[in-house]
């Protein structure tokens, strides 16, 4: 069921602007979309062959799409209503939950342009960020940690919850409530 909301979004990758929509949907997806099914063919080659593997040795993306790929599945088949990690944006439903974000960003040396209010007429799914899994070579174990994942049950670290929200939609940027540009061209 669409909702329509207001929250915050640290933008990354590249600016944003008043007035701006983004639409995800099942046809308009994220540039993770992209980067996991360019790692499809190896993906499918350590399913095939986990013996020959060694997730630790993994290269970044690879074990990304692992994750991603598990989530997907187990979202599509399960609970169709979430948006896809795919195909959203991440959000906070607070300015401050959004600024911790952004100092997480500049920490790690992502580029970080600004904090902006979004107007959002979509579909929303708020989880536990510590329920984000490093993938193994294991497909099973994928699909186990990816179910956790979309059931929103406590993290298997015992950790406080970090609220991480999907939203998917039409999504329309109405303020550009802090500037950043840090880690940016």
């Amino acid at each position: 069921m669409m909702e329509e909301l207001y929250v915050y979004h640290v933008v990354t990758d590249r600016p944003m602007h008043i007035g701006q929509h983004i639409v995800f949907d099942d046809k308009n997806h994220s540039g993770v979309y992209s980067r996991v099914m360019s790692k499809l063919p190896v993906v499918n080659d350590i399913y095939s062959h986990p013996d020959q593997y060694d997730a630790e040795k993994l290269e970044h993306h690879t074990r990304v799409a692992l994750r991603e790929l598990a989530l997907e599945k187990i979202r599509k088949r399960d609970y169709p209503q979430y948006p896809s990690r795919m195909g959203s944006l991440f959000v906070s439903d607070n300015i401050e939950d959004s600024k911790m974000w952004a100092k997480l960003f500049v920490d790690w040396g992502r580029p970080t342009y600004a904090i902006v209010k979004l107007r959002v007429v979509g579909n929303i799914f708020a989880g536990d960020a510590n329920n984000c899994f490093d993938a193994t070579t294991n497909e099973h174990e994928n699909l186990l940690l990816a179910e956790r994942y979309w059931k929103n049950l406590p993290n298997l670290q015992g950790k406080p919850p970090i609220k991480e929200i999907l939203v998917n939609g039409d999504i329309e940027v109405i303020e550009i409530l802090k500037e950043v540009r840090v880690n940016s061209e």
